[in-house]
């Protein structure tokens, strides 16, 4: 069920009143939103909902169990047994049939040819998030960082949480799961707040994501029909479109969650603002990147053992990451590119805070560091130019092409910017994207959200109805895959 079909359009509100009914009763209510969870992840294929159901089992007699005992070395059992399981489970759906490929393709190098055919295997809808999540409870409270819960009910209904289940943001149980045992208060400003936040990631989703979706591709899945100069204006697309796509996503979870009274965690933070790749990553699914660093990168020794060992765990860390976004070389180089250069940033630091103590540089205001955010934008889009390609040969050839083949008299030529659009769809897109930055420049000074609470009634719903039409308006409809959010596929 997408959040942005007209089935969802019909689930929510229904879910939306009878939460309120039971809201009162903790206990009805978490069965409740176990029920609609559960229901909501079955409409793509209840079939998922033995994998779901297993590993939150599993992993809710893991931690009673392990709470019980104070040997180290049965705790740790314990612990291996949940990584495994989850692990395995992903690995086996996810990445099965990359290791056969990969295997078969090394035997091509030396000349012998296998036999061997992948396998039918159907990636269940939001594995990674869900595994990632209910890792984090085994894992605290193995480092006796959290208590575990004795309500199997209220821990299912945290694994399956349907606002936040497919694409996250992925809760940690120390903040998520405490608030399955509150009384929540019917509260007019959190519910009007919430359904805004829905609003406008409908908006990046249907009007700048999907519209810019079609023009990406159309130039990315025939590259060989196409220049450097499309393959330049595709790619900066990409990145709005796989922006607007995730953080719409998003901001409809935390919306949803926020008008049942739930508090999810800030996923994106204007990352095409950021002046260094460092800066990205603070900014850019922030639930992954913090996942990673306390899971991965700490528990590799982090920055405690020497400049090459951290500089090794940051590289990976990051193919890891890569990795975890999908099975192919090209998710695995798009992790390389971001892991070098963050190693690079790292390993210049020194250098860099010896250049801004000069006398003469402090006197330079701060708001120069504005002059970093193109380069890094740029670096951004080279790493996203793997992230989309459909091969590593792709990749190279939209690259290559975008640098030696680039035309500025090709943008003048209206040609270039019909492919799959036409020349108002195309400008409508760039306009929205437009309005988007300077909307989160003004957000990032003032508080958007501040603001429109500070204005007169009129104008607030003037402004509420202004963004529903403009996602009626101009939003694109469509079934299935082209509807689908992104980050589904990871």
């Amino acid at each position: 069920m997408l959040f942005n079909s007209i089935d969802f359009a019909i689930f929510f509100p229904i879910v939306f009143i009878l939460y309120w009914i039971v809201a009162k009763k903790i206990k009805l209510r978490n069965f409740f939103l176990l029920v609609v969870s559960y229901y909501f992840y079955g409409s793509w294929d209840w079939r998922f909902l033995f994998l779901i159901a297993a590993s939150s089992i599993l992993d809710f007699y893991i931690g009673k169990t392990m709470a019980k005992t104070e040997v180290k070395k049965k705790r740790k059992l314990l612990l291996i047994i949940s990584l495994v399981f989850n692990l395995g489970l992903l690995c086996y759906f996810k990445y099965t049939n990359f290791f056969i490929e990969s295997f078969v393709n090394t035997f091509r190098l030396f000349g012998s040819t296998l036999e061997v055919t992948t396998l039918q295997i159907i990636l269940p809808v939001g594995i990674s998030f869900y595994t990632f999540q209910t890792l984090s409870y085994t894992i605290d409270i193995y480092r006796n960082k959290l208590e575990p819960t004795k309500d199997a009910i209220a821990f299912f209904a945290f694994v399956s949480f349907f606002p936040q289940l497919v694409a996250g943001p992925i809760e940690r149980a120390s903040h998520l799961l405490p608030q399955f045992f509150k009384t929540h208060k019917f509260n007019y400003n959190q519910i009007r707040s919430g359904l805004l936040l829905m609003a406008f990631g409908l908006f990046k989703k249907m009007v700048i994501a999907d519209r810019a979706a079609i023009y990406v591709n159309e130039v990315y899945n025939n590259v060989d029909d196409h220049n450097g100069t499309s393959y330049a204006i595709a790619t900066v697309l990409f990145a709005f479109q796989i922006y607007c796509d995730f953080s719409g996503y998003s901001d409809i979870a935390i919306g949803a969650a926020r008008t049942m009274g739930f508090d999810l965690m800030k996923n994106f933070k204007s990352p095409y603002f950021a002046v260094s790749l460092t800066d990205f990553w603070r900014r850019w699914h922030i639930s992954l990147s913090t996942w990673f660093r306390d899971y991965v990168y700490i528990p590799l020794g982090g920055s405690k053992k020497g400049n090459f060992r951290t500089y090794a765990n940051l590289f990976i860390v990051f193919v890891v990451s890569g990795f975890w976004h999908g099975a192919a070389w090209t998710f695995i180089i798009w992790g390389a590119i971001h892991g070098v250069i963050l190693m690079s940033e790292k390993a210049l630091l020194p250098v860099k805070s010896k250049i801004a103590n000069h006398s003469l540089l402090k006197q330079i205001p701060k708001w120069c560091n504005v002059l970093y955010i193109p380069l890094i934008f740029m670096i951004v889009c080279l790493a996203w130019v793997f992230f989309r390609a459909n091969s590593v040969s792709n990749a190279i050839t939209i690259i290559t092409s975008s640098i030696t083949d680039f035309s500025f008299t090709d943008l003048t030529n209206i040609e270039i910017y019909t492919l799959g659009l036409n020349i108002n769809e195309f400008i409508a897109v760039v306009s929205f994207i437009c309005l988007l930055l300077i909307a989160e420049a003004i957000h990032n000074t003032y508080g958007l959200f501040t603001i429109l609470r500070k204005q007169v009634l009129p104008l607030r719903w003037a402004i509420y109805l202004t963004i529903v039409l403009t996602v009626i308006i101009f939003g694109v409809y469509g079934d299935g895959k082209e509807a689908e959010f992104i980050y589904f596929q990871f």
